[in-house]
């Protein structure tokens, strides 16, 4: 079944490890999580690459 869902994803068992590292993000950069809510819904990095 996994199998036949459109995810684009390497690996879905590191879900919940990227769930809680974005917890943690989102709670220890507060700038970030105001641009998130500025600029969100325009998508304005949608396709690009971000590698770090």
């Amino acid at each position: 079944m996994v199998d036949s869902l459109p995810y684009k994803v390497k690996d879905l068992s590191l879900a919940e490890y990227g769930r809680k590292e974005i917890e943690i993000a989102e709670k220890e950069m507060p700038g970030l999580m105001s641009l998130r809510e500025k600029y969100g819904k325009e998508k304005p990095l949608k396709g690009a690459r971000i590698t770090g």
